[in-house]
């Protein structure tokens, strides 16, 4: 986790993801990179004439004077916190733990995908997850474009990250890969807990296998298995965080379709509307 993008679209909740993200690399000494994030006519009109757009209408915007003014007040408010948090700005490579502003804004959400391809995770908020709001909408692409995890930052500012790690365990290829991801943070957990809940599971390895095969790795771990109840397994799992006072839960998205999920929930959706600590999903 040495590099992390943090990309800046307003104020809102603006202090709960720097605060992530400085914790994040506080642990590791990364670079943070924010830029200037605004989302193109396209993402608001995906799926209908958005393709017929002159080519030149987002050189315009970026062009305006106005969003340049917006962009350099994103600068200042992003330099102004991360300077209230001890945070300097980079001098030199190899220093610790410094962050730097992309000079050019990235524009549109497949932009951002592609770019966010370069860094260890991307630090977001928690995107409003009522239907298909530009802000889901950024989150989804930064999980199937990047190919990177995705850390989202709970809506108050966490005070720890990655002392306590719960993994939601459901056996599936997501998950797997998220844990791949999140090796960096297991390495320096003082506890880990692998949690599954029977019945809500694909095919896979049990939670006591992955215990066992992360103990080999040399990576402490225990595995607890709950039976199934009312509640959902999006419910149990942020319940289980909260008593174990865990500070970040590795999930992997969209085990289930998201058109499923859209119509009949699921953990992903529930996690990302109700979740109270940091969260790190890949698909």
């Amino acid at each position: 986790m040495k590099t992390l993008l943090v990309p800046v679209l307003g104020h809102d909740g603006l202090r709960a993801i720097v605060d992530t993200a400085c914790l994040a690399g506080q642990r590791f000494d990364s670079i943070i990179e924010a830029c200037s994030f605004r989302h193109a006519l396209a993402d608001y009109l995906r799926g209908n004439a958005a393709g017929n757009l002159p080519w030149h209408f987002e050189e315009q915007v970026r062009a305006s004077d106005l969003a340049r003014a917006e962009d350099l007040a994103r600068k200042q408010v992003f330099a102004h916190a991360m300077e209230t948090r001890g945070m300097r700005e980079e001098a030199a490579p190899g220093l610790g733990v410094c962050f730097r502003w992309r000079a050019e804004p990235l524009c549109g959400d497949h932009v951002l995908g592609q770019q966010a391809r370069l860094f260890s995770a991307t630090v977001i908020g928690q995107p409003e997850s009522t239907g298909a709001s530009p802000e889901m909408a950024t989150f989804e692409t930064l999980l199937f474009e990047s190919g990177r995890p995705v850390l989202i930052a709970p809506p108050a500012a966490p005070a720890s990250l990655g002392e306590s790690i719960l993994i939601a365990w459901n056996g599936s290829t997501e998950t797997a890969r998220t844990i791949a991801f999140a090796e960096p943070f297991l390495r320096r957990a003082r506890r880990i807990w692998v949690l599954a809940i029977e019945g809500s599971s694909v095919p896979g390895p049990s939670a006591q296998e992955l215990a066992e095969a992360l103990n080999r790795a040399g990576i402490a771990a225990e595995a607890r298995t709950l039976t199934s109840s009312r509640f959902s397994s999006g419910e149990v799992f942020l319940a289980e965080a909260q008593a174990l006072s865990s500070d970040l839960l590795i999930k992997g998205a969209y085990t289930q379709s998201r058109l499923r999920q859209m119509f009949f929930g699921g953990a992903t959706s529930h996690i990302l509307r109700h979740a109270k600590l940091p969260v790190l999903m890949a698909h």
